[in-house]
């Protein structure tokens, strides 16, 4: 069975121009894939964000949408460009100018997942490939532009964040950085994806939470900040990474004892972003 396009939560009303999205927190995994994958359904989820939309679903109660993936990372990631196909995976695709992300393995249709695990042997042929993006990832994309126009037009900016869990590993440099290891990691592509006034108060709120945070390092934002991020034109992108083994366990890709307490934690931050998002309605000339 094939999952379905993507979930969109909606708020009775929308009050703010905040809008969250979850692009990799998708676990409806097909069983064609599964059939010919050699990895276990444990393995196939590590680089998944698990849980990831159920830790900001809470947004719904302050007014906010969001947006969240159904199907997985390791089928399509739909934080990536659609143009970033790679050859040692789909037939029929140019090889020149690959980045270094499709180069590893980590394009729109993955070859990989954490450790440089191989998802399948042999390739695909490339119909097979545009079917899976017209399927799951321009409908998602759509939807999500969708979302930032309407915010956007209704309260003259939008925000929107793009949530996301990082290995506890991927974390490992961290402290020789920071002199710390964060918790949460901001990605505003270096300045370029949002306001860094709305950055700022991002961070704050985070803190106040008692959550330890860094910028940038070594989570930017990928696609989706760079795609969307216009604050030029009053559309800013913030990215999330938060420690995945605050609330699961990672070997075991379940939920820790007390994931609804950092899910409470979290509660109090999503609202006083959404309170950032409470701009003046826009009102049409007449």
């Amino acid at each position: 069975m094939l999952p379905k396009d993507y979930s969109l939560y909606l708020p009775e009303s929308i009050t703010t121009g905040v809008v969250f999205n979850s692009p990799h927190s998708g676990r409806d995994y097909p069983a064609e894939m599964l059939m010919a994958s050699g990895l276990s359904p444990r393995q196939l989820r590590s680089s998944e964000d698990a849980f990831v939309d159920e830790l900001f679903l809470p947004a719904l109660r302050h007014g906010a949408p969001l947006l969240a993936a159904s199907a997985p990372r390791a089928f399509v990631d739909l934080n990536r460009g659609a143009n970033e196909l790679d050859p040692a995976l789909i037939e029929d695709v140019n090889t020149q100018g690959l980045n270094p992300r499709v180069s590893s393995g980590l394009g729109v249709i993955p070859r990989v997942v954490s450790e440089g695990r191989v998802i399948r042997q042999g390739k695909m042929g490339r119909a097979e490939a545009e079917a899976r993006l017209q399927r799951y990832y321009h409908p998602y994309h759509a939807q999500l532009r969708e979302l930032l126009d309407t915010s956007c037009n209704a309260f003259g900016q939008v925000l929107l964040i793009d949530c996301h869990s990082m290995p506890r590993d991927a974390l490992a440099n961290s402290r020789r950085v920071y002199g710390k290891t964060p918790e949460i990691i901001l990605g505003d592509r270096f300045g370029s994806s949002c306001d860094p006034v709305i950055v700022d108060q991002v961070e704050a709120i985070f803190t106040l939470a008692g959550f330890r945070t860094a910028r940038n390092m070594p989570f930017a934002g990928a696609f989706i900040a760079q795609n969307y991020g216009r604050p030029s034109s009053n559309q800013h992108v913030l990215q999330i990474e938060i420690d995945r083994s605050l609330y699961m366990n990672e070997a075991q890709v379940t939920k820790r004892a007390d994931f609804h307490e950092i899910q409470a934690r979290l509660i109090g931050v999503i609202g006083s972003i959404c309170n950032l998002g409470r701009w003046p309605l826009q009102v049409a000339a007449e």
